[in-house]
C-alpha cells in the first residue's frame, strides 16, 4: 500500500505552466468541468513535459466527474474500455481522453478471474498473478495520483487555480531525472508489465535512469512481458522505436532482457554477430534523425530498419540452398511474423507492407531500372526508397542506385506518394482485344 502525504502545492508564481502552453480543446473541457462544479486537472506526462519545457504529445484531463456524468455533459463523448472506463471527446482535429479519479480496489471489491463469486461484474478484477485486468474503482485526486505508475507521472495542474500539486517526490525526481515508480516496483510491474517498458520509453527520451533498485527488478521480472495483451504491446513498440529516441531504448531493452523476451529469435540474431548490433545502431540512428526532421518513419519502415537485416541475411542464406529468392524472403517474414503473434499483435496490413519493402529492393537495385515512372506510384514505394537510404548509409551498399533515384526523383518530387488516395479507385487496365487468325482451310483458299 502508497503511504500518503501532504501534497506539495506549487503556485502559479511558482512554476512555468501557462495556459497558452496547453492544448486549447483541453483548456476549453477542464474549463467546462470546472463551471459545471467538479474538479478538473492536466495529469500525467503533459505536466511532465511542460515543466521540463518540452511540447506535450498528448493532454490527458482527470476529474471527479464520473463517465457518465461526462457524457452527459460533452455531446462529442464517447465511452470506451472495459478494463479503464474512459471517456473519449471526439473535435474535429483530434480525440482527447478524459478519465475519473480512480482509487485503490476495497477488499470486498477485489476478485480474481477464477473464482468470479461476485453477481455483478467486479469492479477491480485481477489474475492469480496479480495482473490488474479490469479497475473502475473511483476516488480522490490524491488515490488517482498514488496509484499511478511513476513519480514524474503522478503531477498535476489544477484548472481551478493554476497550481501544480505534487502527491509524491515527483518534483524532486524530475530535477534529479530519475525514473522511479510509486510504491514495491515488484508490484507495479506486477499489476502491469507495460510499465516496463514505459520505464525503458521515459528514460530513453528524456535522458532519465532508472533508480538502481527498479532497474534490478525490472530486469529480474523482463521474462513476464509477455503476460501483456498482443495489441498494448504493439502501441508500446511503436511509442518506444518511432518518437525520437530508437537508439537508447534498443540498448535497454536488451541490457534488461525485455528484447529477449518479446523477440527470441531476433535477439538471438542480434548477438551472433558483432556487426549486427553496429549495423541496427545506425540504422535506428536514421530513424531518430527522421524524427526530429519532422517525418517520422511509418511503423512498416520502422519494423523494416529493426528487423529487415535478419530477414536478409536469413533469405539470403535459404537462396543459397536452391530456393528462389522471392519464395525464400517470403517464408522468413512468414516466420517471423509467427513469433509475433505469440507476443505482439503486428497487423497484418502492416506486416505484409514489410515484406514488400523488403520485396521492392532487388527492383531498386536494378539499372537502369524498368519503368520507373510506374514503380513510383506503387504505395510502397517511399518506405522502399527510405529503406534502400538506410542501406546505403549503414552499410554502403547500392549506393550507385540511391543517386540515380534521388536525381529521378528531383526531377518530379510531387511523383512521391507514401499512401494512395482513398478516394482515387485503381486504374483498369484495358483489355487488347485478340485477332482472331484464319484457320488453315481459309488461309489456303
Amino acid at each position: 500500500m502508497v503511504k500518503t502525504m501532504q501534497p506539495l502545492i506549487i503556485p502559479r508564481k511558482g512554476h512555468s505552466i501557462s495556459r497558452k502552453q496547453v492544448n486549447p480543446n483541453a483548456l476549453r473541457t477542464l474549463y467546462r468541468l470546472r463551471d459545471y462544479g467538479f474538479i478538473a486537472y492536466l495529469v500525467g506526462g503533459c505536466v511532465r513535459d511542460l515543466l521540463l519545457k518540452r511540447t506535450p504529445t498528448d493532454f490527458d484531463v482527470a476529474t471527479n466527474a464520473t463517465p457518465g456524468q461526462i457524457k452527459r455533459l460533452f455531446r462529442n463523448c464517447r465511452l470506451v474500455g472495459r478494463r479503464f472506463r474512459l471517456a473519449h471527446l471526439h473535435f474535429k482535429d483530434e480525440i482527447l481522453e478524459v478519465s475519473t479519479f480512480r482509487a485503490a480496489a476495497p477488499a470486498d471489491e477485489v476478485d480474481t478471474e477464477e473464482t468470479g463469486h461476485n453477481k455483478r461484474p467486479p469492479r477491480h478484477l485481477t489474475d492469480d498473478d496479480g495482473m490488474v485486468l479490469r479497475d473502475n474503482v473511483f476516488g480522490t485526486p490524491e488515490e488517482d495520483a498514488l496509484r499511478r505508475d511513476f513519480t514524474i507521472n503522478a503531477l498535476a495542474y489544477n484548472i481551478a487555480d493554476f497550481s501544480v500539486i505534487d502527491y509524491s517526490t515527483g518534483l524532486s525526481d524530475l530535477k534529479q531525472r530519475i525514473i522511479r515508480p510509486i510504491g514495491d516496483p515488484f508490484v507495479r510491474f506486477t499489476e502491469d508489465p507495460v510499465r516496463m517498458l514505459r520505464a525503458v520509453r521515459f528514460a530513453a527520451s528524456h535522458n532519465f535512469v532508472i533508480e538502481p533498485a527498479t532497474w534490478e527488478i525490472l530486469c529480474a521480472l523482463s521474462s513476464t512481458i509477455p503476460r501483456a495483451a498482443p495489441a498494448r504491446l504493439y502501441e508500446e513498440m511503436l511509442k518506444l522505436f518511432q518518437y525520437g529516441s530508437a537508439r537508447p531504448v534498443l540498448n535497454l531493452m536488451d541490457d534488461s532482457g525485455l528484447l529477449a523476451a518479446l523477440f527470441p529469435r531476433f535477439s538471438q540474431w542480434l548477438h551472433g554477430n558483432s556487426q549486427h548490433l553496429i549495423l541496427l545502431h545506425t540504422n535506428l540512428e536514421c530513424l531518430d534523425e527522421l524524427f526530429r526532421s519532422g517525418t517520422p518513419p511509418s511503423p512498416a519502415l520502422f519494423l523494416a530498419a529493426l528487423f529487415g537485416p535478419s530477414l536478409e541475411e536469413e533469405a539470403l542464406v535459404r537462396h543459397r540452398d536452391g530456393i528462389p529468392r522471392q519464395q525464400a524472403l517470403d517464408t522468413a517474414c512468414a516466420i517471423l511474423m509467427e513469433e509475433f503473434c505469440k507476443t505482439v499483435c503486428i497487423p497484418a496490413r502492416v506486416g505484409d507492407r514489410l515484406r514488400r519493402i523488403l520485396t521492392f529492393q532487388p527492383s531498386l537495385h536494378r539499372m537502369p531500372p524498368r519503368r520507373p515512372a510506374s514503380m513510383v506510384s506503387r504505395p510502397e514505394f517511399a518506405d522502399a526508397v527510405a529503406y534502400l537510404r538506410l542501406s546505403a548509409e549503414t552499410r554502403g551498399e547500392n549506393r550507385t542506385s540511391l543517386e540515380w533515384w534521388d536525381a529521378f526523383l528531383s526531377d518530379d518530387p510531387s511523383a512521391v506518394c507514401s499512401e494512395p488516395s482513398k478516394n482515387e479507385a485503381p486504374a483498369k487496365r484495358r483489355r487488347k482485344r485478340r485477332r482472331r487468325r484464319p484457320n488453315s482451310v481459309q488461309a489456303a483458299v
